[in-house]
C-alpha cells in the first residue's frame, strides 16, 4: 500500500529553518521512503540541503532546488527544467506559507498582498505550469497544505492568512472539477495547531514571545489534548498523492485532532 515506487514529487517548502522536522521536510522524507524521488524545493539552499542528506543517508532519491516560488517567471523556469530532467511530475505538493498578524483595519496594504503572495498565489503559479504537463500525462496528483484558519476563526488576529488559507481550499476544489476529466486531482490537507520549529516565530508574533506559554494554550485547544506533529501532516499528504486515494479529488482531509468540531 502507498507505493510511490517510480514516481516523481515536487515538493516545494521542502526545508525546516530551525532543527526538527517541518511539515515540508517530513512531506518531503515521507514520500521519498515510500519510493518517489522528490525534488524539494526552497527559498532557503542550507534548509533544502539539509532535507536531501536526511533521504539521501537513508538511502532514498531525493534533488533539490533552491528558488522562491512567489516568483512567477522562476517558478516556470524550475517547473520546466524539473520536467526536462525527469521526463514527468506525478506529485506536486503545495507546502509554502507563512502568516502575519493583523486585522484589516491594522494591518498594511504591503502586508496583505504579501500574505496573498506566499499563501496562494504561489500554489497558483506552479499549478499555471504543472497542470498542463500532468494533462498531457493523463495523470497526476496535486496536494495543497491548507489549515484550519481557513475553515474557522481559530483565535489569533490572521484575517490575510486566512483569507488566503480559505481562498487555497475553493481554488483546489474549483481546479479539481476542471481536470477531473484529465486524471488529474487536487485536494487539501488542512492542518490545525501543529508542533513544528515555526512555533518560535508564532510565539514571537502572537503571544510576546512567551513560547511556553504559547505552546501550553495550544494543546489546550485540541480537544484531544495535545497539538499534532509534521508528520500528521505527511501522511495525510501521502495518502492522498497515492493510488489509494485515485477516486478522491476536490477535498480535504483535516488533521486537527478534533479541533474545528469543537466549540472551546
Amino acid at each position: 500500500m502507498l507505493n510511490l515506487s517510480g514516481k516523481v514529487a515536487l515538493v516545494t517548502g521542502c526545508g525546516s529553518s530551525a532543527p526538527g522536522w517541518g511539515n515540508g521536510k517530513a512531506i518531503a522524507t515521507l514520500l521519498a521512503r515510500q519510493g518517489a524521488h522528490v525534488v524539494g524545493v526552497d527559498r532557503e539552499a542550507d534548509a533544502a540541503a539539509e532535507t536531501q542528506r536526511v533521504i539521501t543517508e537513508e538511502g532514498f532519491s531525493c534533488s533539490i532546488e533552491t528558488a522562491d516560488v512567489t516568483d512567477g517567471q522562476g517558478v516556470a523556469k524550475l517547473i520546466d527544467q524539473v520536467a526536462d530532467r525527469m521526463g514527468k511530475i506525478d506529485i506536486l505538493v503545495n507546502n509554502v506559507g507563512r502568516s502575519e498578524p493583523g486585522g484589516p483595519a491594522e494591518m498594511d496594504e504591503a502586508t496583505w498582498d504579501s500574505q496573498m503572495e506566499i499563501n496562494l498565489k504561489t500554489a497558483y503559479l506552479t499549478c499555471h505550469n504543472v497542470l498542463p504537463i500532468m494533462k498531457e500525462q493523463g495523470a497526476g496528483a496535486i496536494v495543497n497544505i491548507a489549515s484550519v484558519a481557513g475553515l474557522r476563526y481559530v483565535g489569533k488576529p490572521q484575517v490575510a492568512y486566512a483569507a488566503a488559507k480559505a481562498g487555497m481550499i475553493q481554488f483546489s476544489k474549483t481546479t479539481a472539477v476542471l481536470y477531473a476529466p484529465h486524471g488529474v486531482r487536487l485536494n487539501c490537507v488542512v492542518p490545525g495547531l501543529m508542533e513544528t520549529p515555526l512555533l518560535v516565530g508564532l510565539a514571537d508574533r502572537y503571544a510576546g514571545g512567551d513560547y511556553e506559554g504559547f505552546v501550553a494554550k495550544r494543546h489546550k485547544q485540541v480537544p484531544m489534548g495535545h497539538m499534532g506533529d509534521a508528520w500528521d501532516v505527511a501522511h495525510a499528504t501521502l495518502f492522498l498523492v497515492s493510488d489509494e486515494a485515485r477516486y478522491i479529488t476536490g477535498s480535504e482531509i483535516v488533521v486537527d485532532g478534533g479541533f474545528t468540531a469543537a466549540t472551546r
